[in-house]
């Protein structure tokens, strides 16, 4: 456990940090809008989606996420655009991250489908429990009981975040690619006790995301969909890897690889006429695997069509007037 907080800190907490701050999602393909602004308003659907992630179960202080996302296309005059607000919930070790966005798309009409450019406008708020830290427990010469470039006490602080995209996609396949953390907000924790400056700087990280819908000839009733997510802050990188299988337009399930060493296992299901209910198991192929009971996600979302013109009852024939 010792070893675990030092490697958190290690990882999140170094103050000009430059390892990547997001924090994974296994059921990226369901909640694009998480990372990417341009997907905003995707498809004719009104979308209520949250995903609350577990990560590393069993392990004290192991993150903790939830993503929140409304989204929803709209139409003036002939052009199309979407709009919608996201929110994250993040924990892990001592550190808190809370953040949220509204987001805007701009849709235009390529081919098969819509080429997308959105943005992201909002507050990021980061905190570091300082009070929680207690450096004279690790057992040795190295560590002091006090550390100057740690704050004290609970810090945070809220600073202007954005974020761009681009978003292609068809009934088919979509591609997108998208920037967080473009302003560099930089969280700054001093509490002048020692007049030392104590600060972190969120580095923005590239997203890269693609997926594709095959249909199977001879089975209609089946549909695979391969899909990947790249993320690179250019100092480090991780890569996702998914096939799912779809029967029915109903039933979901498939399995998934992480290059940073986890497998996923992913089920799902249409309860009803847009509402989909999804779970995920992610487990390590590390040494993390015997310390802890893997990742687990839940995953809910309503959506419902606004686009389609409605349906009258009204006739023109003279026969039932």
């Amino acid at each position: 456990m010792k070893r675990y907080i030092v490697l958190l800190w290690g990882l999140f907490a170094v103050w000009t940090a430059s390892a990547q701050f997001d924090p994974q999602m296994g059921q990226y393909m369901y909640l694009p809008t998480a990372f990417n602004p341009a997907a905003a308003g995707d498809g004719d659907l009104m979308k209520v989606t949250g995903i609350h992630r577990m990560q590393y179960v069993d392990i004290t202080n192991a993150p903790m996420s939830t993503w929140f996302s409304f989204a929803s296309p709209f139409v003036i005059g002939k052009t199309r655009h979407g709009a919608g607000i996201r929110f994250l919930n993040d924990r892990f070790g001592l550190f808190t991250n809370q953040s949220f966005h509204a987001q805007y798309a701009y849709r235009h009409k390529i081919g098969k489908g819509y080429l997308s450019a959105g943005i992201d406008l909002g507050f990021v708020n980061v905190g570091f429990k300082g009070d929680s830290v207690n450096l004279s427990r690790m057992g040795d010469d190295y560590h002091k009981a006090t550390d100057p470039a740690l704050p004290s006490a609970s810090k945070s602080d809220m600073k202007f975040d954005m974020g761009l995209g681009l978003y292609y996609s068809t009934p088919v396949w979509w591609v997108g690619a998208s920037y967080s953390h473009l302003t560099r907000p930089v969280m700054d924790w001093s509490d002048g006790a020692d007049g030392s400056t104590k600060q972190m700087t969120l580095v923005g990280t590239m997203y890269v995301t693609g997926g594709y819908r095959f249909r199977l000839k001879n089975y209609r009733e089946w549909v695979l969909t391969p899909s990947a997510l790249v993320m690179s802050d250019f100092a480090s990188w991780d890569v996702n890897l998914t096939l799912m299988c779809v029967y029915k337009d109903r039933y979901r399930w498939g399995v998934g690889y992480r290059i940073a060493g986890s497998v996923n296992i992913l089920l799902g299901i249409d309860i009803i006429s847009g509402l989909q209910l999804g779970y995920s198991c992610e487990l390590p192929t590390n040494k993390m695997l015997l310390e802890s009971y893997g990742s687990h996600e839940l995953y809910l979302s309503y959506g419902f069509d606004i686009l389609k013109p409605k349906r009258t009852n009204k006739y023109k024939s003279v026969r039932y007037l």
